[in-house]
C-alpha cells in the first residue's frame, strides 16, 4: 500500500475546497448524502436498460451511524459502488465528477437527475473529519476497495471486504478546540436536524438509529408505568415532497400544515400558490401570501428570498433573487433541475434560468392578487391592510417602473364608498364631464374629510381619494396617469373646474387685485401669492400649492434627516364669497395695521388646516387678543 499524492494542482487546491468553499460546516452531511442519492441513481439508470438488474426500490436507503466512544460518522449507501480505478478517478482527482459524466450519458431519462456535479462535495467531510475512510464494492464485482485519506497529504487505496454492493464513508471526527465544538455531528438531534434542513426530500430513505423512552409491558392498571431505554431505525426523511404531489391530492390543511412545518409564519396564510412548470424552464414552487407581516418586515433587519432547492436538496435558506422587492411578503420554495450552481451549491449563478423563474414567478403571484381582488375582496382587503404599503412603495420605488405591474393592485380609501376602491373602480365610474382622478392627503380620513379644499370637487359630484399614508401621493406621482386620467391633488392649483360666473367676476375686480398684492406683501417669504379661491365654499381660506412638490410632500420629506429647507410653493387662497373678505376689503381701504393683522390671523389659520406648524405660536394668540377687544 503505497500513499498516493492527489492528482490535482497543489495541496492549496484541497485546502481552498475544505475551508474556503463552504460557509457552515454542517453542509458536509449534504454533500455525502446528496452523492449516496446520486450513487443509487445510477443503479436505477441502469436497471432502464439492463433487463439483468432488478430495481426494487426497498431494497436501496442511505444509513447514518454515530458512534460517540470511536468519534466516527459513517454514511453508509446501497448504491452503484466503485471500482478501484472510479476510486482512483473520482476520489483521487479533485473536482472530477463520476455523477457529471454519468450525467451526460443519461441524460433525460424518466426525470430522475443526478445531483452531483463539480466532484468536491466529498471533500467537505474534512471540514470535520481529520480522517475520512471510504470502503466501496461496485455493481457486479466481487471485489471491495478502501480509500482513505488525512487530507491534503494524499490517500492511499487497499483491496477490502465488504459484504454488499454499495460504499461506506466513515468519517473520524475531529477532536473539539478552543471555539470548535465537532461533538454535535455526533449527536442524533443535530444529525436528525441537518437532514430535515436539507436533505428532506432525498428521494431515498434516510435510516438511523433513533433512541427514546416507552413504557414498559406489564404495569397493573393504576400503578404508575416504568420506562425503558431503546433504540430502533427510523426514516428520517419525508422523501416525497409535497410540491411533487398532484394538486387534487392535496388539500388546504395540507399546505397549511407544510407552512407551518417549514416555519414560514405563525399565522395562517391567506392564499396558496402551487406551480408545476414544464417549459422554457422546469420548476417547481409552493408559495404563500400571508395574512400578517413578520415582527420585522418593515426594518433593515427583514431578509425576503424563497427556499431554493435542486433535486429536493436545500441550496439556500433565502434565495432574493426570485423575488422583486414589492413582492418581498411572499413565502415558500422553488425547486428547479435546471439552475446552474457553482461550486459549493450554496450560490446561484447569474443565468437565464433564474431570471426566467423569477419573472415567471412575479406574474404568477400578480395574477394571483388580482384574482383575491375580484374575487375575495375581504380577503385581499386583509392582505392589504398589512402589505399594501409595500406595494406603493414598490410603485414609487426605482422612479415608477414597476408601476404597470403593481397599479391595478392599489386600493385608496373613497369619498364616496367610503370603504377601499381600486383605480379601475374609480376611472370606471367617473362622470364624462370629470378631467381628472381627484385626491386629498392628510393624517386620517376624518382630517381628510374636513379640508376646505374638497369643497368644490366634492360640490361638483366627483369622487375623491383619501391618501392617508405618506407614501401615498409620492407612489401617484410616479404613476402620473393611470387609463389616460392623470392625478389631481384637492390642493393643486388648477382644478380644472371653472368658477360660477359671479364668482370670477369678483376676483378680477382692480380693487381685489390690489388687495391680494398688499396681502402677498405682507406674506413675503412665507407663501408665493395671495389669490381669490375656486376652490372655496363656505370655508374663508386654504393653503394650496404650485409645482411638483405638495405641502404634503413638503412634511413628509422635512421630517427626514438632511431635508430642512424643502418647500412648497405655497399660495394662500381666499373665499371672495365669505363675509371675512369684507373685513379684508374694509381693513384695505381704513386700516393697514388691521389688514396685516388679519393677514396673519389668516395664513396663520391655513397652516394649522394643513397641520403644519406655526412659527410663532404666542404672537398667534396675541393676534387673536387684538380681534377680541
Amino acid at each position: 500500500m503505497v500513499k498516493q499524492e492527489f492528482k490535482a494542482e497543489s495541496k492549496r487546491l484541497l485546502e481552498m475546497m475544505i475551508n474556503s468553499i463552504y460557509t457552515q460546516r454542517e453542509i458536509f452531511l449534504r454533500e455525502l448524502i446528496s452523492n449516496a442519492s446520486d450513487a443509487i441513481d445510477k443503479i436505477y439508470y441502469k436497471a432502464l436498460t439492463d433487463d439483468n438488474i432488478a430495481f426494487n426500490a426497498a431494497d436501496y436507503f442511505v444509513k447514518i451511524t454515530a458512534n460517540k466512544e470511536a468519534r466516527t460518522l459513517t454514511i453508509a449507501d446501497t448504491g452503484i459502488g466503485m471500482t478501484e480505478e472510479e476510486l482512483e478517478n473520482n476520489l483521487g482527482v479533485i473536482a472530477k465528477s463520476g455523477s457529471l459524466a454519468f450525467k451526460k450519458e443519461n441524460e433525460s431519462k424518466d426525470g430522475h437527475n443526478i445531483i452531483g456535479q463539480f466532484g468536491v462535495g466529498f471533500y467537505a467531510a474534512f471540514m470535520v473529519a481529520d480522517r475520512v475512510t471510504v470502503t466501496s464494492r461496485a455493481l457486479g464485482s466481487g471485489q471491495a476497495f478502501k480509500w482513505e485519506s488525512e487530507g491534503a497529504d494524499g490517500y492511499t487505496i487497499e483491496p477490502a471486504e465488504k459484504a454488499a454492493v454499495g460504499t461506506e464513508i466513515v468519517l473520524h471526527i475531529k477532536p473539539n478546540a478552543e471555539e470548535d465544538n465537532y461533538d454535535e455531528f455526533l449527536e442524533e438531534y443535530r444529525l436528525r436536524a441537518i437532514v430535515k434542513k436539507y436533505s428532506d426530500f432525498i428521494r431515498y430513505p434516510i435510516k438511523m438509529d433513533v433512541s427514546g423512552q416507552r413504557p414498559k409491558e406489564g404495569a397493573a392498571e393504576g400503578e404508575t408505568p416504568e420506562f425503558e431505554a431503546y433504540t430502533e431505525e427510523q426514516t428520517i426523511n419525508s422523501m416525497v415532497p409535497i410540491w411533487r404531489k398532484n394538486k387534487n391530492e392535496l388539500t388546504d390543511a395540507d399546505y397549511e400544515a407544510f407552512y407551518h412545518e417549514k416555519r414560514y409564519g405563525f399565522d395562517k396564510p391567506l392564499k396558496h400558490i402551487h406551480i408545476s412548470a414544464d417549459g422554457a424552464v422546469v420548476y417547481r414552487a409552493i408559495l404563500y401570501v400571508p395574512e400578517s407581516p413578520p415582527f420585522d418586515y418593515y426594518t433593515k433587519e427583514y431578509e425576503k428570498g424563497l427556499e431554493l432547492y435542486s433535486n429536493g436538496v436545500l441550496i439556500m435558506d433565502k434565495c432574493a433573487d426570485l423575488l422583486p422587492d414589492y413582492f418581498s411578503f411572499v413565502k415558500g420554495m422553488v425547486d428547479s433541475e435546471d439552475l446552474s450552481l457553482n461550486i459549493s451549491r450554496e450560490m446561484l449563478q447569474h443565468d437565464r434560468q433564474l431570471t426566467l423563474i423569477a419573472k415567471n414567478i412575479k406574474n404568477k403571484i400578480k395574477s394571483t392578487l388580482l384574482g383575491l381582488l375580484k374575487d375575495e375582496r375581504e380577503r385581499y382587503e386583509t392582505f392589504y391592510k398589512a402589505f399594501g404599503r409595500q406595494l406603493k412603495f414598490g410603485v414609487y420605488n426605482d422612479f415608477g417602473v414597476n408601476k404597470d405591474v403593481l397599479q391595478d393592485l392599489l386600493l385608496f380609501h373613497s369619498s364616496k364608498e367610503n370603504k377601499l376602491v381600486s383605480l379601475d373602480e374609480y376611472v370606471a365610474r367617473m362622470p364624462e364631464d370629470q378631467k381628472f382622478i381627484y385626491y386629498a392627503t392628510g393624517g386620517s380620513i376624518e382630517r381628510i374629510e374636513k379640508l376646505p379644499q374638497t369643497e368644490l370637487v366634492a360640490d361638483k359630484g366627483y369622487e375623491i381619494l383619501y391618501f392617508t399614508d405618506d407614501i401615498d401621493e409620492f407612489a401617484i406621482k410616479a404613476i402620473m396617469t393611470y387609463k389616460e386620467k392623470a392625478f389631481k391633488s384637492v390642493s393643486s392649483g388648477d382644478l380644472g373646474i371653472e368658477p360660477d360666473a359671479d364668482e370670477k367676476q369678483e376676483a378680477e375686480e382692480p380693487s381685489s387685485k390690489a388687495l391680494f398684492e398688499q396681502m402677498q406683501t405682507l406674506l413675503s417669504g412665507k407663501v408665493t401669492k395671495v389669490k381669490a379661491s375656486k376652490r372655496l365654499k363656505s370655508h374663508p381660506v386654504c393653503l394650496t400649492s404650485e409645482g411638483e412638490l405638495s405641502i404634503e410632500m413638503e412634511k413628509i420629506l422635512s421630517a427626514m434627516p438632511n431635508n430642512e429647507g424643502i418647500q412648497a410653493e405655497k399660495v394662500l387662497e381666499i373665499n371672495v364669497n365669505h363675509p371675512v373678505f369684507q373685513s379684508l376689503k374694509e381693513a384695505a381701504e381704513k386700516d393697514s395695521e388691521k389688514l396685516g393683522l388679519y393677514t396673519q390671523l389668516l395664513y396663520n389659520q391655513a397652516l394649522l388646516i394643513e397641520g403644519l406648524p406655526i412659527q410663532d405660536p404666542v404672537a398667534f394668540t396675541n393676534d387673536i387678543c387684538k380681534v377680541m377687544v
